[in-house]
């Protein structure tokens, strides 16, 4: 088991709804790992796919919003390629395990989908700045596109634990591509369902239904992973009802721990516009700070260096 370095603190803010806080005495603080891990399950997920491995010092560090960067074979599979944490065992039968969840998109996952039980498997773990926990007694809505839900079940059950409500939101293009509606409803208080085709739930997008949610007041964190144009839509909901917003950024990652700088993400900080690394300062970062029609179309001219990306945290403490 290789400990590689810690990415950087984050930078301290004024309090909010919801805290970034200090990594746990066992959390992220202590850098990632990096293990051969044995399969211990693969499986369909509806659509997707999730895979099981035996990880025991990785499982003990993980925190929901956090990802894994996991080595593959196969032509054209010379990157690692990152996934979020989809579930985390610390006791029981399945005890220091950590289970992802992908859709077969290329070469690399296409490999990881054909793994079976006792297969090995690189991976290093856990990475990236997880979701912050509400401060205050306040209700969660968490809001997923397609498997970026993931992240967001790992999630709900801190919350509850917390003795926080949890309401969920899930979308998708039809009923096959919803991520685990099951569970979203085993672990929600109210469940809404959104299918572009109208399979299931109500026909159309998450946007939608967010209104019926926010308005009635008894919402004070909204959490998001999805597609980027979900995450603006969502973002801008929040701030229409001056709610706090998470969200957990997909992005291409060639090395996972700051040094390509390949994942920057345009943010709102200190009065101007920076750019963070969302696979060191993210991927969890305010909704509301990130410059959403920025990404894609900003000048190569105006990329910081990496030692200017460093400072600070994209997910500080987040304002309603």
């Amino acid at each position: 088991m290789t400990s590689l370095p810690s990415p950087s603190p984050p930078a301290s803010a004024s309090a909010g709804v919801v805290n970034r806080g200090s990594p746990s005495p066992r959390g992220s603080c202590e850098g990632p790992l990096r293990a051969l891990c044995e399969v211990l399950s693969s499986r369909r997920v509806g659509a997707y796919h999730s895979v099981t491995v035996v990880a025991p010092a990785m499982a003990e560090r993980a925190r929901p919003g956090q990802f894994v960067s996991v080595g593959v074979s196969g032509e054209g599979t010379l990157l690692r390629r990152p996934f979020s944490i989809y579930s985390v065992s610390r006791h029981g039968p399945w005890a220091g395990t950590i289970e992802i969840a992908f859709d077969v998109v290329g070469p690399g996952t296409a490999y990881l989908a054909h793994l079976v039980k006792h297969d090995v498997v690189d991976v290093v773990g856990p990475l990236g700045r997880a979701f912050p926990v509400p401060q205050q007694q306040v209700g969660c809505l968490l809001v997923g596109g397609g498997y970026g839900a993931a992240p967001l079940l790992y999630l709900s059950h801190t919350l509850r634990r917390a003795g926080l409500r949890v309401d969920v939101v899930m979308g998708a293009a039809t009923q096959e591509r919803l991520f685990n509606a099951i569970e979203a409803k085993r672990v929600s208080t109210r469940a809404a369902f959104t299918t572009e085709d109208g399979s299931f739930g109500t026909r159309g997008r998450v946007t939608d239904v967010l209104d019926h949610f926010l308005e009635g007041g008894g919402v004070g964190v909204v959490y998001a992973c999805g597609p980027m144009p979900m995450l603006a839509a969502v973002s801008q909901a929040a701030r229409r009802h001056k709610v706090a917003v998470q969200v957990a950024v997909e992005e291409a990652m060639a090395c996972g721990v700051g040094v390509c700088m390949t994942c920057v993400l345009p943010y709102h900080r200190d009065g101007g516009v920076v750019n963070l690394r969302a696979c060191v300062e993210g991927p969890v970062f305010n909704g509301k700070r990130v410059q959403w029609d920025r990404i894609g179309r900003q000048p190569a001219g105006e990329a910081l260096s990496a030692g200017q990306a460093v400072a600070g945290s994209g997910g500080d403490r987040a304002q309603g």
